[in-house]
Formats: structure tokens, C-alpha cells, sequence
């Protein structure tokens, strides 16, 4: 049975793999001019293409000329949280594979997993399916099922038996793939595929067929949400790519899945994914394969020291190294443009549309010197696959006033825009995050030190995002400023002083780029332009950070360089501020303000009993610059840095790195600091 609890979410956990085979590989696409697109569904051409590759599947089981095949395919299956709003996601877990694979005419498959060798970067206790750590032989047969049924369930193939019975067919285009490193190309037929009855289990997605033929050559797919038999499921993505051998017979050649999944009860901004990624190689047709191979299951396994033992020819992280991260890859993009086109304004997604929902747990509870104790709730709504509105609201006991937003998300291939509207959205004056609003939370009701400064935003802004999703995006907003006040400290308080700001209305446009320069290193920038009651202001900030990291051996070291410019007239809320927790350890907090600052950092962690404990070691130096002219409120206890300003320390890092405590000393300042925090890639969730 199949079982998964892990990352703070209950979890079942599928990952159909594909087979890829080798030579061959299909690369670029165009249309061929002598066919025009046909815009009508279930034409007679279209269906007399399907009928001709529903003959071919049934009479190449019984080829004369085709008795039987071994080949081996080799694979990598990612394990990763993500966060729909981030760039990055994090990953859990790795496993690599290897098969031996054969068939013998007329339908007879054996698998067996010849190699098989895994390493968790995260707790966790995810077991898969027999059958999700092989590859699809037989483009699936006539009923698709994943999971041992558990995931999905005889759904009718489209070149299946019952195939004009279930589903639409579209002649979308006539394309010429090249394979063969370029050298040859075939033609192929794009057809479009939709189920009659969308509230039906279905295949969503193109078939591409061999115009000679009409052999299957590429299927990308998803399903209808009724398909999904575990309610966790959002959904699943298909891609599978077969290759002419012996200029007779497509076979596997490369496959990719990716399965995501969330709790069904709740919006937490976050899911599991797991992705799958398989080639098929070395075939050799019409030998012989052994009679102990065909007496034994569908899928076997060597014992298991031999399976560890395997002389993989790439290592364990290789394929990642590449790669630089798990964004999505190529052939799962076309999945999600190529269903977007068969199926409009329909919810895709297996999940709940309605749900409650949370950005982040201190949205849930939280408690600062600006709003006391503060209790709130939310609610998500998707409507469709290209349509999502998430509605927080709360209240904050000690300021004794409510807050809430409306965040509208709608689709598109390459923009999407967002509208956002709020009443009471906490801000945080700076440009440097000191805590997460968890840990802050605790240091501010045990220690009295609250690690924001805060104010409120009252207004709406628009955000036009370019996909993939965080490269680039435009924001226009209007929105009133308001000056925050110490509501929960007594006389003998230890609160620092929330600081003044320029209050009014605000009106800005700003434009931020994210660029991945190489697979260890990524760049970003913000250009902002806006005017506050008659104070305008312009400002840039950009960030370059270079990160090295063995999983395996579990050390990493990072290297990065931030900072900002803007005019001395410019509000007080948009100025920088250094010093202390989590920018320059050891010197007073927020001690140094500027209109243009720089801050360097490097660090390094090295393991010493892996995954629990590692030795970590970071400096830091930076500098603030405020312009003679510039206008600060009379009661905010900041100046200039007054020339270079650094930070050395050491630190452990605990828990599969993911919580730091440091100890650090200021440099050009006295001082020491003791900081306990969350790695950066949990913060977004606290």
C-alpha cells in the first residue's frame, strides 16, 4: 500500500515514469506548409487519422518482422515542496534508477530495476508504487492507470478502443520533428484531444501521429479532475516522447511526469511534487530473452545490495546540477500551454475550489508592538485553472482595528495579472527583513524585542507577471501610508520606539527582473518611481547572489551582494537600514540609515554529523550613505554608517540545514549577538 506523511502535509505520493529511448532524439518543430490548420472538432480527416492509429496500435502487436526487444533505461524521481509564488522550490528527496527492459511480440513487457539508490535532503517517509519507478512500454495500452489505481483509474485511451466514444478530436497542425542529431525529420499530426463529457474521468492534451503511419510519436496530457481518485491531487502532467528505430517502429524514448499535491482542506500556499524524468536507450531487436525473465512479474528487482551496487554512469545529482533547479523543465511548459489550448476557462485542478487558506502561519497569529495580539483567517476560491481569489481578514487586539485584502490572480500563457486590494496591510520600513513574523512574534512576547518597524498600507495595486512564473513583473499602486504606534508596552517597557514616517497618499510604478546567469548564480533588480504627497522619489535596488551546494556531502557555501539607491528628499518609509540580526551581527539594530546602502555576505556550512548537525562560519560588511539634504523624522534614532561596517561569526546548523544559530562579532563597532533562525528557503512560510 501506498503511504505519505511528510513536510507538514499528509500526503500520497505518485510518479508514473517514462521511458526514453536513445539515438534518436526529436528536437525542433515547424509547421509544414501544405497543411492547413483545421478548426473543426471530430472532422472527417481527423477521425480517419485516429481510426489509423488505432489500427497500427492493434496490428503491431502482431508484426512479422518484430519479435521482441531488451533495452535500458536510466532515471532520475525529484521529491520537492513548492510555493506557487516563489521562483524556487525546495527539494525533499532524490532517487535514481535503473531498468532492464524487454518485450516479446505479441504483448508480453517485463521490467526489472536493476539499480536503485536514493538520499533525503529533508525528512521525510514518502514511499511510491512498484510501478512508479518504471517506464510506460506500451504508450499506456488502452486504459491509462497510475498508481496501482490509486492515483488514477482506467481512463480511456484516446487511441483506445472506446476513443471516438469519449472524446473530441481537433487536426491542430501539421508539424516536421528532427531527430537523429537534425539529420532526419518526420512529419507528424498534432491532434487536439477533450473529453465529450468534462465531468467524466478523460485524457486532456495533443497526440502527435506519424503522417505515414499514424504511429504515436509524442503524447503531452493531463486529465479531468474527475479522473483523480485521491483527494489530495491538484493534478498531473504527462510527457512522453517516442523515437523511429530501424526506421520501422517508435518506441520510448524519453518521458516525464510531474505529480503535485495539497492538503484538500486547506490553502496553504504550498504542495508536494514529485517529477520523473526517464531515457530509453541501447535497444537490440529481435534476440532472445531469457525464459526466467518471462516466468517472473511484470516488474522485478535484483537484491537489494546489488540494486546499491550498480556503476550508475552519472552521479546521484547530476542531472540537478545541470539543470540549476526544479523549475519546470521544457516538455512539462508544452503540457501546460497545450491543454490550456483544448480546454478553456475549465477548473483543471483534482483540490476543492473552495478552501480555507493561509499565506503564512503568522497570518494565523501573531503579536507585535504595532498591533498586539492579532487573529485572522482566509478563504480561497479558483474558479477555473487560470482564475484564483484568495480574501484574508483579522483582527489586532491591541490597536483595536481590522485589516483585510482581496488577491484576484487570472491567467495567461505569458502574463498573468494580479489585483490586489487591502485595508491595513502591515509594512516594514528597511529593505532587510530582520525576523519572519513567527520569529518575531516569539522574540517580542519572551524578550521584548520586536525586530519590525512597522506601518500600515490602505490602497490596491496591479501586478502584470511575465511567466516563468517570478522573472519579471510590473506593479502600478495607490495606496494611503499610515504611521504606526506602540499599543501593548507599559512604562517600564522594552520596546525599541516605532519610528515616525511620511504620511499620505502614495502613488508608484515599479518594475523587477529576475535573471538566472548561470546554474549556481541569479541576479535581480527593482526599478520604483513614485510621489507621496508632493515628495517624489525614484529609487533602484538590485541583488547578485552566487550559491555553491553538494547535496550529497551536504555542505554549501553563498556569496551575495545587495543594495539601493533613492533620492534624499524620498519618504522615510523607503529608506535603508542596517545593522544587527540578520544583516550586520553584533552591531545595535537598525543602528545605521541611508539613502543608498551596500551589503556583502559570504558563508559556508560543513557537515559534522549529517544531517543533524553542521558547522557553519559567514562575514559580512556593508555600509549605509545619507545625503546631507535628506529629510528623516526628528525621532528616528538612526545615522549614517560613517564608512565600512562588518560582521564575522560561527554558527551550527541543525536539522537537515534547516535552522541557523550564529554567534557574531561586529567589525568596525564592538558588540556581540546571539541569533537563532529559520534557513531562508522556510521563511516565506512563517
Amino acid at each position: 500500500m501506498f503511504c505519505l506523511r511528510s513536510v507538514a502535509l499528509t500526503l500520497g505520493v505518485t510518479a508514473l515514469l517514462g521511458g526514453l529511448s536513445a539515438p534518436p532524439s526529436a528536437s525542433a518543430q515547424t509547421p509544414a506548409p501544405d497543411q492547413a490548420r483545421n478548426e473543426t472538432w471530430n472532422a472527417p480527416d481527423v477521425l480517419e487519422v485516429v481510426r489509423r492509429a488505432r489500427a497500427l496500435r492493434t496490428s503491431a502487436s502482431v508484426d512479422p518482422r518484430f519479435h521482441s526487444y531488451t533495452s535500458e533505461a536510466r532515471g532520475y524521481v525529484y521529491f520537492f515542496v513548492d510555493r506557487p509564488d516563489e521562483a524556487n522550490n525546495v527539494l525533499v528527496k532524490v532517487d535514481q534508477v535503473a531498468l532492464d527492459l524487454f518485450f516479446v511480440a505479441p504483448n508480453t513487457t517485463r521490467q526489472r530495476i536493476v539499480g536503485h539508490r536514493d538520499e533525503r535532503v529533508l525528512p521525510t517517509n514518502v514511499r511510491y508504487h512498484l510501478d512508479h519507478l518504471t517506464v510506460v512500454q506500451d504508450d499506456f495500452g488502452d486504459f491509462i492507470r497510475l498508481g496501482d489505481g490509486d492515483e488514477v483509474e482506467a481512463v480511456a485511451h484516446p487511441i483506445g478502443p472506446l476513443g471516438e466514444e469519449v472524446y473530441d478530436f481537433l487536426l491542430s497542425d501539421s508539424l516536421r520533428i528532427s531527430y537523429a542529431g537534425g539529420q532526419e525529420e518526420v512529419r507528424v499530426y498534432e491532434v487536439q484531444v477533450r473529453p465529450k463529457e468534462m465531468e467524466e474521468p478523460g485524457f486532456i492534451g495533443t497526440v502527435f501521429l506519424d503522417r505515414d503511419r499514424a504511429a504515436i510519436v509524442r503524447m503531452n496530457f493531463s486529465f479531468t479532475p474527475a479522473s483523480y481518485d485521491d483527494s489530495y491531487l491538484d493534478y498531473i502532467r504527462i510527457a512522453t516522447n517516442n523515437s523511429l528505430w530501424m526506421g520501422q517502429w517508435w518506441l520510448p524514448y524519453r518521458q516525464e511526469i510531474e505529480i503535485r499535491r495539497e492538503t484538500p482542506f486547506f490553502d496553504f500556499m504550498s504542495g508536494t511534487t514529485i517529477r520523473t524524468i526517464f531515457d530509453v536507450r541501447a535497444y537490440d531487436f529481435n534476440g532472445d530473452v531469457p525464459d526466467r525473465v518471462l516466468r517472473g512479474p511484470p516488474v522485478g528487482t535484483v537484491p537489494p545490495a546489488q540494486r546499491r551496487a550498480f556503476p550508475f554512469e552519472r552521479g546521484l545529482f547530476a542531472d540537478l546540477d545541470d539543470q540549476g533547479d526544479l523549475s519546470d523543465s521544457p516538455a512539462l511548459e508544452d503540457v501546460k500551454g497545450q491543454v490550456r489550448e483544448v480546454v478553456v476557462d475549465e477548473a483543471l485542478s483534482g483540490l476543492s475550489p473552495l478552501r480555507p487558506y493561509l499565506a503564512r502561519i503568522s497570518d494565523f497569529a501573531r503579536y507585535n508592538r504595532a498591533e498586539g495580539v492579532f487573529g485572522g483567517v482566509g478563504l480561497s476560491w479558483r474558479p477555473s485553472d487560470d482564475v484564483s481569489v484568495r480574501a484574508t481578514g483579522g483582527y489586532a487586539f491591541g490597536r483595536e482595528g481590522g485589516s483585510g485584502g482581496v488577491s484576484i490572480k487570472t491567467g495567461g500563457v505569458q502574463i498573468r495579472p494580479r489585483i490586489d486590494a487591502y485595508w491595513n496591510r502591515m509594512g516594514d520600513i528597511g529593505g532587510s527583513p530582520g525576523a519572519t513574523p513567527l520569529e518575531n512574534s516569539i522574540s517580542a512576547m519572551s524578550g521584548e524585542k520586536d525586530y519590525l518597524d512597522p506601518f500600515f498600507l490602505r490602497g490596491a495595486a496591479i501586478t502584470l507577471q511575465h511567466e516563468p512564473k517570478g522573472q519579471t513583473s510590473v506593479t502600478a499602486s495607490v495606496e494611503k501610508h499610515i504611521e504606526a504606534r506602540d499599543v501593548v508596552s507599559r512604562s517600564d517597557s522594552g520596546f525599541r520606539p516605532v519610528r515616525s514616517i511620511d504620511e499620505g497618499t502614495m502613488v508608484s510604478l515599479s518594475l523587477s527582473t529576475r535573471l538566472v546567469l548561470t546554474s549556481s548564480a541569479t541576479a535581480a533588480m527593482t526599478l520604483s518611481a513614485g510621489r507621496l504627497e508632493g515628495q517624489s522619489f525614484a529609487s533602484w535596488d538590485g541583488q547578485l547572489e552566487w550559491t555553491v551546494t553538494d547535496l550529497g556531502a551536504r555542505w554549501r557555501a553563498r556569496a551575495s551582494i545587495v543594495g539601493g539607491v533613492t533620492n534624499a528628499d524620498a519618504p522615510a518609509q523607503t529608506m535603508y537600514l542596517l545593522g544587527g540580526r540578520q544583516t550586520l551581527l553584533g552591531h545595535d539594530y537598525r543602528a545605521f540609515v541611508g539613502n543608498a546602502y551596500w551589503l556583502g555576505r559570504i558563508e559556508g556550512t560543513v557537515p559534522v554529523r549529517p544531517p543533524f548537525l553542521g558547522i557553519r562560519a559567514f562575514a559580512a560588511v556593508g555600509s549605509t550613505y545619507l545625503s546631507d539634504d535628506a529629510r528623516l523624522p526628528d525621532d528616528w534614532a538612526a545615522q549614517d554608517s560613517n564608512g565600512l561596517r562588518g560582521a564575522v561569526g560561527l554558527g551550527l546548523s541543525i536539522g537537515w540545514d534547516s535552522a541557523y544559530l550564529d554567534v557574531g562579532r561586529a567589525v568596525w563597532g564592538s558588540g556581540w549577538e546571539v541569533m537563532f533562525s529559520m534557513a531562508p528557503h522556510f521563511r516565506s512560510w512563517l
